[in-house]
């Protein structure tokens, strides 16, 4: 997928919203984007390990985590697997870890920060349900796309 999202804007500035820059670019694919499958969760991966084990078929996977700076949900492990099942990236108001494994995977990655220490498995939190964060709702099967210039969303399909 080629993209830059500043084109984007300015080709469909009547119908994108900007996300607040917020997140750095951690995954092996820079720029990527697709269809959104939110998960609302706070300091536990659980749903984010289940859904990325399920086919993506191109999909974003939108996560958020509050945007709590004191577990990761996202590791290697889990990245592969969204990887193997077609995923095409996952945002995170959260952290992540395992940056070194997860910059060599072709999967976009965008989050907060990274942090060496896992989140705790209670199977607790919300799956494609609207979230909010970075002054704009991320709506299910609503597209997104991020950059390195930041992420965007629209009712349909851009690109």
């Amino acid at each position: 997928m080629s993209f830059v999202t500043c084109d984007l804007c300015d080709d469909h500035a009547d119908v994108v919203r900007v996300c607040e820059p917020m997140f750095s670019n951690f995954g092996g694919s820079l720029a990527f984007g697709g269809a959104m499958v939110t998960v609302k969760c706070f300091e536990d991966n659980s749903r984010v390990k289940e859904l990325l084990a399920t086919p993506g078929d191109g999909r974003v996977l939108v996560v958020d985590g509050g945007g709590s700076l004191r577990c990761a949900l996202l590791g290697d492990m889990i990245a592969e697997s969204a990887v193997n099942q077609g995923w095409a990236g996952v945002i995170v108001y959260g952290c992540i870890r395992d940056v070194d494994a997860i910059a060599e995977l072709e999967l976009g990655v965008q989050a907060l920060a990274s942090i060496p220490l896992k989140s705790v498995r209670k199977g607790v939190g919300e799956v494609d349900v609207p979230v909010t964060f970075g002054g704009i709702t991320f709506r299910p099967g609503e597209y997104v796309y991020a950059d390195n210039n930041g992420v965007i969303t629209a009712p349909h399909a851009l690109i």
